[in-house]
Formats: C-alpha cells, structure tokens, sequence
C-alpha cells in the first residue's frame, strides 16, 4: 500500500509543526509561499514519497555534549523541517552525531521525520548491538531506513536486517559506499539481492560515475537512490568561489550555487533524496529552496557541466 505521509506541501508541514507550537519558530525569514509545491520522490518499492533534500549528519552534528553547540543544531534541524525536509541521515562512524540528533528532535517535540541510519561493524553480532544503542540514541522504536555503511560485512548485517524488517525493527533496507569507490561490489549487490530496497553512494556535476552503471541500475531494479557529497565535501564551492551565477540558474528558480549543485543530483531520474549536510541555518534555507522551482533538462545539465569544469 502506498504511504504518502512525507507528501506534504510547505504549507502543511508548517500546520503539523503548529500542532505542537513551533510553526512561528520554525518559518524562516526567506520562506517563499506557503502553499508552493515542494520536489518530493517516491521510493519505488513502496510508492512512499519523500521531500528530495534530506540532511546529512558527517561532521556537522558530531558536537559531543556542548551545549550551546547542540541548541545551534536544533535550529538547523528547525530550518530543515520547516523547509519541507524529512530523511535525516546518520552514521554510529559519525562521532556523536546520532546522540546529537536524538536530542535535537527531543527539543523540538518530534516533528515527523525519516529516520535513516547505519550499521558499522566488522563483527554481525556487535551490529546488532549498535543498531538498539542507535534506536536508544535517536529515541525511536524503529528506523525507517538502516544501511550497511561503506558495505562493511554486509553479508552478515543483511541477514540481520532481513530479520529486524521482519520483526518491525526496520522499514526499508540499504547499503552505503562513497567517495566514488566500490562501484563493482556495489553493483553486485544491487543486482543480486533482492532484499535491497535503497543505495546511497556520491554524485554530483563533476561525481558522475554513477551514470554509467549503478544509477540506471537502480532504476531497472526499482531501488531507491540516496545521493551523498553532493557538493564534494565543499569543494564545489571552492571551485566556483568568486565566480558569479550564470543567467541559467535564475531558468531553475536557483539564487545560490547551492541550490543549483542540489538541483543537478536531483534533475537525474533515478535520484530518490540528496543529504548534504551543513551546520548553518542560512546554508540549510539555500539547501532546501532547491525542492522549489523547476530542474534542469539534460541540454542545461551539460551546459551546468561545461561551466563548472571550466571553472
């Protein structure tokens, strides 16, 4: 059965926000209309749709217990939400991220969220046990999404996922790679298991390896597609520092570069969410107004390539 309840415009993310008093708080100054449509995708195996910006925890919520760092990170998520977002994504690898977003959503009520996480563990039975720390640490029953991170033993963590989504522990199952490495393993796996319901691997306008193969293989095998580094770790940015907008981005409704870098993972069809991550708030509004305006067809995705590697 399909299960639209991340299907939401802005303006109904902001009255389920009011239920528990924070949609005042949480409309950021530069909110466009309320009732604009937000990009959302469907996770092909189920029909459920997602707001295609999600967010990423790598290094910006790995605070430890600071508190005035950790209220920041509030207002990030704060941002997040109010933006029309919904998958978080973390990783046990991340430091203290997990145990940061736990409390983040405590202090903001539990707005609805998709929770995704990861196992990272050599041994299958010391990720059974990281995966309840994570549940304690997120304050969650169960996960939406739990991958295998960079597909460390993924054999064996499989098999516990397929029982956890058995047992209602887990609502769909992944497997993570990045920095554009383990392609061929990855493909594998995707063509192979079945039990697979999302993939999670790096794609951006220079990171596009993922076109030749695992990209319309996601597509052929009906997985959802998780895109991490859109920005290549910031160094998109530092390409394109000093180097004004060109006259196509204002065609995609885009006022910073990174609405227009969001917007070139997500114009590929195969993209279920991209998950940059950020530990600002302004960031954070330049990340979600990329789920607003049109995307790129493919004669402006080469033209956003040509710019961009010229640079």
């Amino acid at each position: 059965m399909t299960n639209t309840r991340f299907d939401l415009t802005r303006r109904a993310m902001l009255a389920a926000l009011g239920a528990a008093g924070l949609a005042a708080a949480l409309k950021p100054a530069s909110a466009r209309a309320d009732d604009a449509e937000i990009l959302t995708r469907a996770i092909p195996k189920t029909g459920e749709r997602l707001p295609a910006i999600g967010m990423g925890s790598w290094i910006s919520f790995n605070v430890g217990d600071d508190e005035t760092l950790r209220a920041a990170r509030a207002e990030v998520l704060r941002a997040f939400f109010a933006g029309g977002g919904a998958l978080i994504d973390s990783s046990p690898m991340y430091g203290s991220s997990q145990a940061v977003i736990g409390d983040c959503l405590g202090r903001l009520g539990r707005p609805p969220a998709f929770t995704a996480t990861k196992v990272w563990h050599l041994l299958q039975g010391s990720g059974i046990e990281q995966m309840a720390e994570a549940r304690a640490l997120w304050g969650v029953e169960r996960f939406d999404l739990m991958q295998v991170h960079n597909l460390l033993n993924w054999e064996g963590h499989l098999e516990t996922l397929i029982k956890d989504k058995a047992e209602g522990r887990v609502r769909y199952i992944g497997m993570t790679t990045s920095h554009g490495s383990r392609h061929d393993e990855m493909e594998a796996i995707m063509t192979s298991r079945a039990e697979i319901d999302a993939v999670q691997f790096t794609y951006n306008v220079l990171d596009r390896e993922a076109e030749a193969r695992l990209l319309p293989l996601a597509a052929e095998k009906g997985l959802a597609v998780i895109v991490n580094r859109p920005f290549r770790r910031g160094a998109l940015f530092e390409r394109v520092a000093g180097h004004a907008l060109q006259g196509w981005a204002a065609e995609l409704g885009a006022t910073s570069w990174a609405a227009v870098f969001l917007k070139f993972a997500l114009s590929h069809p195969a993209v279920t969410c991209v998950i940059p991550a950020t530990s600002r708030v302004d960031h954070m509004h330049e990340n979600m107004a990329a789920l607003l305006g049109p995307m790129p067809d493919q004669a402006l995705r080469r033209r956003m390539i040509a710019h961009v590697e010229s640079l």
